[in-house]
């Protein structure tokens, strides 16, 4: 347990150092040890609660610990004391180790006395830790603020939501089964899950996907619920030509492909991310549709774009993904405030040079993974108010969809639409 501990805290450093968190437990090791799931475990966990467990140490030892390999150590510990209802006294024992090989062979006592006194004054060390804002919501400060201030009653809520687990859900590929087949097929091999959406199922407990039946022949697709609304939204019909302007990994690029026979673009400034494009058309067997997988900044159209007008432009633009902060823990800490209003300034780019390519008449829905007022209704009311054959129309959507405007509010266990955060915009040229 201690080299698993080791090598969670070894990832969390790397996030805290602007490393992402996949990659970050890839270069910790955790990719190649039987233990895997495990430390990814510790890692994600210690990072969806790192405000809390970081002030706790803090409290604990009444100043910053001089070496930050000693802190990460001591949170992933505390995680599994206080989240996985661990054994203490081995928690402990294979943490207290873990700093000796980490850290130095003296940090070992402090180490096993801080953790020692958590046992015996929890309670204590909690309400005084949880008094704070960033110890009560474990986000930064200034995330904090922000939500509060474009969400005066809900942001307690979306900040609860986003330290939740995120569910495990699926979206079936309609060209090779029904969602009901799919349930069926799940179920045989022992898999409870419930439908969500138009073609979506959440499968509970999660398990690695590609243990579950149908994976490998393409049947399914994971895709948060909130995501599976892009598809219908953009409403591309047969015949017709389509743009996915962020298309990476593809999840949204093989949506519209299932639900009409389009002739799609799918384009991605990053060409190491689009083989990922290009693997899951191969597996949901749709690698023989008009699709063309392209390189290119959505924001240069001039570098990429051969002048044929598209029906309808799906911009899923890169944002904070503040929305989806359940699945990705690390983006929280990774994020700066002013990250906000270079990613606002570089949407308006896309957004203005995408509406060039797009016909007369024809559909561009707005889409991020964000819950920043500043990257969505704002933002959407600047494009609407500079471009003047741009008419906003309303986003309908299903019943059981927890949302204000189109701003999609990520769920707390137990909703009917359990979802990330995501927001939506819809616009057609006159």
């Amino acid at each position: 347990m201690d080299e698993s501990q080791r090598q969670a805290a070894d990832a969390i450093l790397r996030v805290m150092s602007g490393e992402t968190l996949a990659r970050a437990l890839e270069l910790s090791g955790a990719g190649a040890t039987p233990a895997r799931a495990f430390v990814q475990e510790l890692a994600y966990g210690t990072l969806r609660h790192w405000g809390t467990l970081e002030a706790i140490v803090r409290a604990l030892a009444h100043k910053p610990p001089g070496d930050p390999r000693l802190t990460a150590i001591l949170a992933v510990a505390l995680y599994q004391l206080d989240h996985l209802r661990a054994e203490p006294h081995a928690v402990v024992d294979r943490a207290v180790a873990a700093v000796g090989d980490a850290v130095r062979p003296q940090a070992k006592g402090l180490a096993n006395a801080l953790l020692r006194r958590y046992l015996r004054e929890r309670d204590a060390v909690i309400e005084a830790v949880t008094a704070t804002p960033v110890g009560r919501w474990s986000y930064p400060r200034w995330w904090i603020s922000r939500v509060r201030s474009d969400w005066p009653r809900e942001w307690e809520r979306i900040l609860s939501a986003g330290n939740e687990h995120a569910p495990l859900t699926l979206r079936a590929n309609v060209r090779v089964n029904s969602r009901e087949e799919l349930r069926d097929r799940l179920r045989a091999a022992g898999n409870d899950c419930e439908p969500v959406g138009e073609a979506g199922l959440i499968v509970a407990p999660p398990r690695p996907v590609r243990e579950l039946p149908g994976y490998e022949d393409g049947a399914f697709s994971v895709q948060d619920a909130g995501a599976q609304l892009a598809a219908p939204l953009l409403g591309a019909r047969d015949g017709e030509r389509v743009l996915d302007a962020c298309a990476a990994p593809g999840g949204k690029s093989t949506h519209i492909l299932e639900r009409a026979d389009v002739d799609l673009v799918a384009l991605d400034s990053d060409e190491a991310r689009l083989a990922r494009v290009r693997e899951n058309l191969a597996r949901l067997s749709l690698d023989d549709r008009r699709a063309s997988v392209v390189a290119g900044d959505a924001a240069a159209s001039a570098t990429w774009w051969d002048g044929r007008a598209f029906d309808r432009i799906l911009a899923d633009v890169p944002c904070t993904a503040s929305g989806i902060v359940r699945r990705h823990p690390d983006v929280k800490w990774r994020r700066r405030a002013s990250d906000v209003a270079a990613f606002a300034a570089a949407q308006a780019a896309m957004l203005d040079a995408l509406w060039r390519c797009l016909a007369r008449g024809g559909t561009l829905l707005y889409a991020t993974c964000s819950v920043f007022v500043e990257e969505n209704e704002a933002q959407a009311a600047a494009f609407a108010g500079r471009t003047s054959d741009a008419l906003r129309e309303s986003c309908e959507f299903p019943a059981g969809v927890d949302s204000s405007g189109g701003q999609l509010l990520p769920s707390l266990p137990g909703a009917p639409h359990n979802q990330d955060g995501f927001f939506y915009a819809r616009f057609r040229k006159a």
